[in-house]
């Protein structure tokens, strides 16, 4: 079924059709998805069940504490087990049933997720204080050599120098790397060497939080709800600031689609 192959007696080789091929790929997702609903079936029928949030340590944009205090308020909260892993690693633990959602930047691998944009952040360059820009109050993707369509590609390269943001900040210090983050993140960690500037034509860090579509968990639309809620206060108390939060649409985005609680069975 689905695979072609030569005449008896002959040595030609095996290979499927290309409805064959359809089929494995079709089945592989299938069979990935029955593998993670009975590891989310499992969680939920443990004697204490808790949800999982995957999150990278540093890609929070400081909103992880505040969502976990805010789902402590909602009905149907249940305990958050904080699952910390490297950079894009949140939507297979997702499509694995690892997780049950994820606090993401894009872009990603969407298939088989639900999103909600929870923030989209100015970004700055980091830089030595020793580097000429340094002197300057704001700087331009060009000042740095880059065009828009080039960002991913160099964050990816940058990426590749450390293993994390302590060493990145680290080489930045020592003049070996220029690094575009996050606003957030340079509030949230200073460091002496290292200097932030605005870069004006950078697109913003879009952080989501993502879920699997077919999920039906009323504590799973609990946590986004949570999400969403902090996200506008976050939103609300930075007008002016350049950061936007869920309700905003993005250009170029796809619409974002909510968890209605209403529709899902406990």
């Amino acid at each position: 079924m689905g695979i072609a192959s030569g005449p008896p007696g002959t040595t030609h080789s095996v290979a499927l059709t290309p409805a064959g091929t359809v089929l494995l790929a079709e089945a592989r997702i299938a069979l990935d998805a029955l593998q993670a609903a009975e590891r989310r079936a499992q969680r939920a029928a443990a004697p204490e069940p808790k949800l999982v949030l995957a999150v990278k340590a540093d890609g929070d944009a400081g909103l992880l504490e505040p969502i976990l205090a805010r789902l402590a308020s909602e009905p149907a909260a249940v305990p958050v087990a904080v699952r910390l892993c490297g950079r894009h690693e949140q939507p297979r633990l997702l499509r694995r049933g690892e997780a049950d959602a994820a606090l993401v930047h894009e872009p990603f691998d969407r298939t088989g997720l639900d999103t909600e944009t929870l923030t989209a952040e100015p970004r700055v360059a980091a830089l030595a204080a020793t580097h000429p820009l340094a002197a300057r109050d704001r700087l331009t993707l060009a000042d740095l050599g880059l065009r828009p369509g080039d960002l991913h590609r160099f964050r990816d390269e940058t990426r590749g120098e450390g293993r994390d943001l302590a060493q990145l900040l680290t080489l930045v210090a020592l003049g070996d790397l220029t690094r575009l983050l996050p606003v957030s993140v340079a509030t949230r960690y200073p460091r002496p060497g290292v200097v932030y500037r605005p870069v004006a034509d950078a697109p913003p860090a879009v952080l989501v939080i993502a879920w699997p579509q077919q999920s039906r968990s009323t504590a799973t639309a609990a946590l986004v709800r949570a999400a969403a809620s902090v996200a506008d206060a976050v939103r609300d108390g930075h007008a002016g600031q350049g950061l936007s939060g869920g309700s905003d649409r993005r250009r170029g985005t796809e619409p974002v689609r909510r968890i209605r609680p209403e529709t899902r069975d406990r």
